[in-house]
């Protein structure tokens, strides 16, 4: 293991701006870029999957303890958090790693797949989609009132719903306080449970901004050769079912494991289901490239 994977906090820099990141866990190295863009890394702690792999979560520029961009021409933009992803696999001086993606931070990883398919032994695209743009947010606003629906009811629902319908992310006090407000329809259930109320509480959110418009990675996942794991939870209602099963179908060999009983954040609310479905992946691909890299007649 290199000094660059020891347990603990970190910093890298890249054109002249600091990242921090954070390792936990051994085996098998898998970097997970959280989303937002601009959450707290925090939300994406997976200590289950740290039982079997060594985990590296991102802490993206803008975020936290990492730094900002100074004045810039094109802002966090997925090609600027790809550079820092890039620099980060460097710095750890590994081979290959796997790379995982949530929600914003699938479409970081996929572009990242995309433009340096060399540096991944396997990619994990976790409640994510291959587009962005207007429909994505109509599907979300579909999702929202199914969400509703189910719960009309609850409290949190109505507040969630309300959140969505004045969304306010202009600062980092606003987009903190509409994430915990939209937290509820986040989740399969949208009951308050212990472990929702701690990542309520502990939440927060950066204000980062791109002037990057619409985009879809379509064509380019067509011709993707790396190993690929899609997961979803049954009851996301911002990156859901029918863009998890979009990309199954355009990504060849691709694998798709939903999580019945989960929303957006399936490593909270199913963890143990999280950490086999991810973790065996990486297992599966570990032993097939030295299946592949041993000479024949080989151990």
């Amino acid at each position: 293991m290199t000094p660059a994977l020891t347990e603990g906090t970190h910093t890298i820099e890249r054109d002249g701006v600091a990242m921090r990141y954070h390792v936990a866990g051994s085996g098998p190295v898998c970097v997970l870029h959280p989303g937002g863009p601009g959450a707290a890394w925090e939300y994406l702690r997976a200590p289950h999957l740290e039982k079997d792999l060594t985990c590296v979560y991102v802490e993206p520029v803008g975020t936290g303890g990492s730094g900002r961009l100074p004045t810039h021409p094109d802002g966090y933009s997925l090609d600027r958090y790809v550079s820092f992803v890039d620099a980060l696999i460097d710095h750890l001086d590994v081979p290959q790693v796997h790379l995982l993606g949530h929600s914003h931070g699938g479409f970081v990883a996929q572009r990242y797949a995309i433009t340096r398919p060399d540096r991944l032994a396997g990619l994990v695209l976790y409640d994510t989609a291959p587009a962005a743009g207007p429909e994505l947010m109509a599907e979300a606003g579909r999702q929202m009132e199914e969400f509703f629906a189910r719960f009309p009811d609850r409290p949190e629902a109505h507040e969630a719903m309300a959140t969505w319908k004045a969304l306010a992310t202009g600062t980092d006090e606003e987009y903190t306080r509409s994430m915990r407000g939209l937290l509820p329809a986040y989740f399969a259930d949208s009951r308050v449970t212990e472990a929702f109320a701690t990542l309520r509480a502990e939440l927060r959110a950066w204000a980062v901004t791109s002037d990057e418009g619409p985009w879809q990675h379509h064509e380019a996942l067509a011709t993707l050769r790396t190993p690929t794991l899609v997961l979803v939870g049954q009851w996301d209602f911002i990156c859901g079912p029918r863009w998890a099963h979009e990309l199954h179908e355009t990504i060849p060999g691709s694998q798709l494991v939903t999580f019945e009983h989960s929303g957006h954040f399936v490593h909270i609310e199913e963890p143990e289901g999280f950490a086999s479905a991810v973790a065996g992946f990486v297992e599966r691909n570990v032993v097939a490239d030295r299946t592949v890299s041993s000479p024949r007649g080989g151990a």
